[in-house]
């Protein structure tokens, strides 16, 4: 009777055990990038330009965050497993902390924390500009992803002012071509317009099937 109770109750306890583990599996596998950025730093890894390679760093695990971020939905429809939706959050998070971590670069680094200098370079120069916005617009996003801010705002108008990391998307983008266009270098920048509009599209697709607009014989 023992064993046979014991079969029976440990499977369920080890998926309990699972779902409990992934989430600070996650947030570990989320925040290592930051904590190589901070060895490197501390042992002086980073190169010959330190200021610039934190920089890039900093700005391309951005990317690869949002890329993370907006996979999300995709793959919970997809194989049908809508707890992937408990990372949405925490991920988006750290796509915030992450474009913070290359806004402060930018400050600290190429503007040595001068507010006037810096604001002077968001007017003068386009991709900054753009990166700018898109801060602000994932400043909102950040600021209303708790649930207090849900029950405040509607659930609604919650969801509308959450489409706006559509827009982050390709503002970021926009941000990384232009200032890849002065070295000539555009193939990241197509890789990550290629991944980002593949997610933007299996939306709108998905959009367009589960309300009925999108007919079967198409």
């Amino acid at each position: 009777m023992q064993q046979s109770k014991a079969a029976v109750v440990a499977p369920g306890y080890a998926g309990s055990y699972r779902r409990r583990l992934a989430k600070p599996l996650v947030f570990v596998l989320a925040l290592s990038p930051f904590l190589y950025f901070l060895w490197a730093a501390v042992f002086d890894q980073l190169g010959a330009n330190p200021a610039e390679a934190l920089v890039r760093a900093t700005g391309d695990w951005s990317l690869r965050m949002l890329c993370v971020v907006l996979a999300v939905t995709p793959l919970r429809v997809l194989t049908a497993k809508p707890a992937l939706a408990r990372f949405r959050r925490m991920l988006g998070l750290f796509v915030y902390f992450y474009v913070l971590l290359h806004l402060l670069s930018y400050s600290g680094f190429d503007m040595a924390f001068d507010l006037a200098d810096i604001a002077k370079d968001i007017v003068k120069r386009p991709f900054i500009l753009v990166g700018f916005t898109a801060f602000v617009l994932l400043t909102s996003l950040a600021l209303t992803s708790f649930n207090r801010a849900i029950k405040t705002l509607g659930a609604k108008n919650w969801q509308r002012l959450h489409k706006a990391v559509y827009g982050v998307a390709a503002l970021a983008i926009l941000h990384f071509f232009w200032m890849r266009a002065g070295k000539n270098d555009f193939a990241e920048v197509a890789v990550y317009a290629v991944v980002l509009a593949s997610l933007l599209g299996w939306r709108l697709w998905h959009y367009w099937v589960r309300t009925g607009r999108c007919s079967r014989r198409i």
